[in-house]
């Protein structure tokens, strides 16, 4: 096994179990890692301090196991079966919910890995060399450890790096029982679990084509908020993706729905999941439009007003680079949203950002409702859900931010 060795003094964040090793703590390296290779890391006095997943760039370990030179026999198994049994032990698999995160990196202790489930079918992403050369025995160990799971879906062509250094990247079913539904779009036949329930909801889910693995199950309890304040509300969902907002808004008893998005495949899916869980409803309606060219479009004519409205937007900044242009998105889309939402208003504002910490993130938010002149109260500070854990030695792993804010 390959041996990396750190420099002196450089050991510190591991030993309070920090998972990363970046590449400017290593000193030297005992044999020639591929990418993906597990590899021993030691002290510069030769400790062992533990072992993970070697790859090019800044992060050059993301460590599995401390305080070992190799991984037990069954670790895939160990791990896969800690992250469901604390899933069932929070209750969020039940009748009525069979949506739920998995395995959520470093917040589970298998740093590059993302495995979603949606009924009967496991979404797996790989977000590094190691997991993707893992993928095999993360899906055996999946369908061992979870019962509902019949099917293993790989999707990870857009999420691993340095993918030209692999020639089996592609995106397909590791696991595939017969028991499934199936459903052929435009010459593609994907597999769809029959029914993904989210707190009763129903929601189809396409991880074939979708965003991330195909539904932001982040987002769980933040929809729950909305559904408890949309009652008699007119609620404009920008963003909205799979309309799961607009859908909790509708349960909820509001007056009417708004659903906007750029895609006009999501806004499709939006019509659908508002047809499975309300037939007919006339309280509702979906819009494939820009969110800057619609919320002006909706000024300059003054035909439309709401007095709930949600802006979740994908992540303005995907590495630190951005993050001084994504603040200034931020501030421009709340600004929008603060000079056009009805007196008594209700916004809901977040951030996936990870690069954009809270503080970065309320300033922005701040710096817009100080330009509209309007007076802004903080309800609620909003973050990702149970099943999105924060591994307490790795604070990065916080990345959705939110702000419940009552607009006068």
């Amino acid at each position: 096994m390959t041996i990396i060795y750190l420099k002196k003094h450089k050991e510190e964040s591991l030993m309070r179990f920090h998972p990363w090793v970046f590449s400017g703590a290593i000193g030297h390296v005992k044999g020639q890692p591929e990418e993906g290779d597990v590899v021993a890391v030691r002290s510069a006095e030769g400790d062992t301090l533990g072992t993970g997943h070697w790859q090019e760039g800044s992060i050059a370990v993301r460590i599995l196991e401390f305080g070992v030179e190799s991984l037990s026999k069954n670790f895939w198994q160990e791990r896969i079966r800690a992250a469901y049994t604390m899933r069932c032990d929070l209750g969020l698999i039940r009748a009525d919910n069979n949506t739920y995160r998995l395995v959520h990196g470093e917040g589970d202790f298998l740093p590059g890995l993302i495995v979603d489930v949606y009924g009967n079918t496991a979404v797996v992403q790989a977000h590094s060399a190691g997991m993707h050369r893992a993928r095999i025995e993360i899906a055996k160990a999946i369908t061992e450890c979870v019962e509902e799971v019949e099917n293993v879906y790989y999707k990870s062509e857009s999420t691993l790096p340095f993918r030209k250094n692999f020639a089996d990247i592609e995106d397909g079913y590791l696991v595939r029982t017969g028991n499934e539904h199936v459903m052929e779009t435009e010459h593609v036949h994907s597999l769809q679990s029959d029914v993904a329930k989210e707190n009763g909801l129903e929601f189809k889910i396409d991880w074939l084509r979708g965003q991330k693995t195909g539904f932001f199950v982040d987002q769980r309890e933040n929809r729950c908020l909305v559904e408890r304040y949309s009652s008699g509300r007119r609620v404009l969902n920008m963003f909205c993706y799979t309309g799961g907002f607009s859908v909790y808004a509708l349960r909820g008893g509001a007056e009417r729905v708004c659903s906007v998005d750029s895609s006009e495949k999501a806004v499709e899916l939006v019509r659908q999941n508002v047809e499975r869980n309300f037939p007919d409803c006339t309280r509702h309606e979906a819009v494939c439009a820009d969110a800057f060219d619609y919320l002006g479009k909706i000024q300059r004519e003054g035909k439309e007003s709401y007095n709930l409205i949600i802006l979740d937007p994908p992540a303005f900044a995907k590495h630190r680079g951005a993050i001084r242009n994504a603040l200034q998105g931020y501030k421009r889309l709340n600004a929008k949203a603060f000079e056009m939402i009805e007196k008594g208003g209700i916004l809901f504002t977040f951030s996936c950002s990870q690069a954009v910490d809270k503080e970065m993130f309320r300033l922005a938010v701040f710096s817009a409702a100080a330009m509209s002149g309007r007076k802004v109260r903080i309800l609620h500070q909003l973050t990702q859900p149970q099943d999105h854990p924060v591994n307490i030695y790795h604070p990065e792993g916080e990345y959705l931010k939110g702000l419940v804010l009552y607009v006068e």
